[in-house]
C-alpha cells in the first residue's frame, strides 16, 4: 500500500473544499471497498478525507442519506412498509458485518468485482485504459451479457442499486459547484468505449441523499437473488420486481435485474410488454424473454440469459401473489 495523508471532516462543505483543491484526493465513508482497493493498488489517492462525521447519516425520508448505513436503511420501518424490495436487496448484499459499515452512498460508488480489474497483472481497461479486457477471453462465468462492450463486461456487484433503479431513484450530490440531482438510470455510465468513467460524478461531489417517490404499488414488491450459495455471495442474477394490477391485467410494471448487466438494468422492454397483459407466469416469461433478446453471451456466461428469464418470472409471479394476497 502507497503512503498517503489522512483527514477527518466535520463540515459538509469543508470535506467537499478538501477533496476538491487536489486530483489526488478521495472521500472515505466505510471503507469495505475501498480499502481493499488499497491494499491491492487500485486506488492510489494521495489523500483520504474521512467523511464518517458528516451530518448526511440519517434515515429521513427513505433510503436516506449518503452516509445512511445499510443495515439501518434495511431495518428501517418505513423501507421496510413502503419499499420491501430494498430492505430485502439491502439484506441480501454482503454479510451483517459489512452491511453495518458499509454506507448508500458508497455502495452505488463501489467498484467492479472483476477479478481482472483486481488483478494489476492483466489487462483491463476500467483500471488501466486502452491495456485491454482480459475477461472477454477469459474466465467470463460470472460477468454481463447486457450492456456489455468490447471494451468491458464486468458486471455492477450492487443489490441495493437493482432495487433502487426499478423504483427510480434520485441520487442528490453536492460538491464545487453546487446541489444537483441525477435520475438513478443516469447515475451508471454503460462501458462503451470509456470503461474506466462508470458515473457522471465530479472530482469532489459528494452523494448526501438519495430519494424515492412515493410509489404505493412498491408496498408488494419483491427483490429475488440467485447465486452459488446462500450468504456472502454477488449474484449471478437477481431481479427487483413490483406490479400493479388493473383487474386481471397490469397496469404498471417495475423490474430491476442485476448479476447480468454492466450497470443496474431497468427491464423497460419487459414492462412495456406487460401493459395490459394478464399477470400468469406465461406473460412473464414473454416478457423476460423479449428483455434478453439481446443479451450477449460469452464463453461461459450463456446460462445467465435463461437464468435471468426464470428470475424475473419467479419474482414477478411472487409479486402477484402478494398482490393477490392482500399484502399492502
Amino acid at each position: 500500500m502507497r503512503p498517503f495523508a489522512y483527514t477527518r471532516a466535520t463540515d459538509v462543505d469543508a470535506a467537499i473544499a478538501e477533496v476538491a483543491r487536489d486530483p489526488g484526493s478521495e472521500y472515505l465513508a466505510g471503507g469495505t471497498t475501498q480499502v481493499d482497493m488499497l491494499r491491492i493498488g487500485v486506488a492510489r489517492p494521495r489523500r483520504v478525507v474521512d467523511i464518517n462525521d458528516l451530518p448526511i447519516a440519517a434515515v429521513e425520508e427513505p433510503p436516506g442519506g449518503g452516509l445512511a448505513r445499510m443495515s439501518d436503511v434495511a431495518a428501517h420501518p418505513a423501507v421496510r412498509e413502503r419499499y420491501p424490495m430494498v430492505a430485502e436487496a439491502l439484506e441480501k448484499g454482503a454479510s451483517p458485518q459489512l452491511r453495518n459499515m458499509a454506507t448508500m452512498g458508497g455502495n452505488l460508488m463501489q467498484r467492479v468485482r472483476c477479478a481482472y480489474f483486481r488483478d494489476g497483472d492483466r489487462a483491463c481497461n476500467k483500471r488501466a485504459p486502452g491495456s485491454g479486457c482480459a475477461a472477454i477471453p477469459g474466465v467470463n462465468r460470472d460477468h454481463a451479457v447486457l450492456g456489455t462492450s468490447d471494451h468491458c463486461i464486468a458486471t455492477h456487484p450492487s443489490d441495493a442499486a437493482v432495487a433502487l433503479t426499478a423504483l427510480d431513484a434520485v441520487v442528490r450530490l453536492r460538491g464545487p459547484a453546487g446541489e444537483r440531482s441525477v435520475a438513478f438510470d443516469d447515475f451508471f455510465l454503460l462501458p462503451g468505449d470509456t470503461p474506466d468513467r462508470e458515473h457522471p460524478v465530479g472530482h469532489g461531489e459528494l452523494i448526501t441523499g438519495i430519494d424515492l417517490p412515493d410509489l404505493p404499488m412498491a408496498r408488494t414488491s419483491h427483490y429475488l437473488k440467485v447465486r452459488d450459495r446462500e450468504s456472502y455471495e454477488f449474484a449471478l442474477t437477481s431481479c427487483a420486481a413490483a406490479l400493479r394490477m388493473d383487474g386481471d391485467a397490469v397496469a404498471e410494471a417495475r423490474i430491476g435485474l442485476g448479476g447480468v448487466a454492466t450497470k443496474p438494468w431497468r427491464a423497460r422492454r419487459a414492462e412495456d410488454i406487460l401493459i395490459g397483459a394478464p399477470a400468469t407466469a406465461e406473460a412473464f416469461a414473454r416478457a423476460a424473454a423479449a428483455e434478453m433478446a439481446d443479451a450477449v453471451p460469452r464463453s461461459m456466461n450463456g446460462f445467465k440469459i435463461a437464468l435471468a428469464e426464470r428470475t424475473m418470472v419467479r419474482a414477478l409471479t411472487t409479486v402477484a401473489s402478494r398482490i393477490a394476497g392482500g399484502a399492502a
